[in-house]
């Protein structure tokens, strides 16, 4: 019963390049108008940033009308300035985006009874096992110890936006330890970004006192021992040096924080900078959808529920279909019969995944608010909508 969970800041280098990559599908998607051809925009983008220098490759597949309107340099930049990073000067944007390959679009053909297709008519864009889960024990149907690292993350970030901490940068992890027997933190571990002037002392108190006592107040949580005594800030005296700067980003290097948590297993690839087509966003968002109404609806009094869902590239069903409750039920059958459809394109429809309705700071969902502090729990997201 003792459970430890990390996230990581949308400051974070990882998250920054998450969150360039799915600024650039938010953005193809919004300047293409027509429905239909909104369906049909794939994206598959990876980038690589160390310092200034930020690399984006991949592949994109739009109009050309719209193809002429993005530019990658300048989404780069806003998000750049977006996240903070503004004190290190100017992004250097390198663009090696190329187009989607044919094969993977127009594909077609029967195998053994099965009928397989490109993602030009939906078929899955690639193979993979989706995991999702949901449990009742928080508000956002998330595991606690996950949701305790993430909200200690997400309360740094509102304490250097209004500015109550001066001194903080935007890059941060933490990380929480609870032993479930009796409710308590036994240990947490905060790294937070500063500036020079600032002593370990002072932060480790600022911490305490602003981000820490909140969210554990929050959850009703107790500590093991004095707080004083088990939160440990900045482990190696300072953290001055952050971001890109202090380590190298990738997309999809932070898959398990994107999720659950290490509680729950890890299924499919990353979701950043993939369009709908792809399963392992797609089929992952439409499991957390089953498993949160599963558990909302407390489905043979299920208090916990994971769902796996299988798919072969070019298939328009799932390979596989199982759904498990905390208490063993199996209620693989319910799911099949309540959710008789599970193709990538009713999935696409079903959550509207062609429609991102923002961008950046704009109120509504995109892609971009998915791309840091998780994908779920947040519920303005179509998946997680139940009713």
């Amino acid at each position: 019963m003792i459970r430890t969970a990390e996230h990581v800041s949308n400051g974070h280098p990882d998250k920054f390049c998450d969150q360039v990559a799915d600024h650039i599908l938010d953005s193809v998607l919004r300047l293409t108008k027509d429905p239909n051809e909104k369906k049909a925009v794939r994206t598959a983008i990876e980038c690589l940033a160390k310092d200034n220098l930020l690399i984006v490759s991949g592949e994109i597949k739009t109009s050309a009308a719209v193809s002429a309107q993005i530019n990658i340099e300048e989404l780069a930049r806003e998000v750049w300035r977006k996240v903070g990073y503004s004190d290190h000067g100017v992004l250097t944007v390198i663009d090696y985006v190329k187009p989607q390959s044919l094969d993977i679009g127009a594909g077609s053909g029967l195998h053994n009874g099965s009928s397989f297709t490109g993602t030009d008519n939906f078929g899955a864009g690639d193979q993979g096992i989706m995991i999702g889960y949901a449990t009742d024990e928080t508000e956002d149907m998330l595991p606690l110890e996950y949701v305790v690292a993430r909200d200690f993350c997400k309360k740094v970030k509102e304490l250097r936006q209004q500015g109550k901490l001066p001194y903080l940068k935007s890059d941060c992890k933490t990380q929480v330890t609870l032993d479930f027997t009796n409710n308590r933190v036994t240990s947490i571990i905060i790294a937070v970004q500063h500036s020079e002037e600032v002593g370990t002392d002072q932060i480790k108190r600022d911490m305490i006192q602003y981000a820490l006592l909140p969210v554990l107040d929050k959850y009703q949580l107790s500590t093991s021992a004095a707080i004083q005594d088990i939160a440990k800030v900045n482990g190696t005296g300072t953290f001055v040096i952050g971001g890109t700067i202090g380590d190298a980003g990738v997309v999809g290097r932070k898959i398990v924080i994107d999720a659950y948590g290490p509680r729950v297993p890890v299924g499919g690839g990353a979701y950043s900078g993939k369009d709908f087509t792809k399963v392992d966003r797609s089929a992952a968002y439409m499991a957390r959808h089953i498993a949160k109404h599963i558990v909302a609806h407390k489905i043979q009094g299920a208090k916990a529920c994971t769902v796996n869902l299988a798919y072969g590239i070019g298939q328009k069903q799932s390979e596989m279909v199982t759904a498990v409750t905390d208490s063993g039920q199996d209620l693989s059958k319910y799911v099949l019969e309540k959710f008789k459809d599970l193709s990538p394109e009713f999935i696409i429809d079903f959550l509207s995944l062609s429609n991102p309705q923002s961008l950046l700071d704009e109120s509504g969902w995109n892609y971009f608010k998915t791309a840091s502090f998780g994908h779920y729990g947040k519920p303005y997201l179509p998946w997680e909508r139940v009713n």
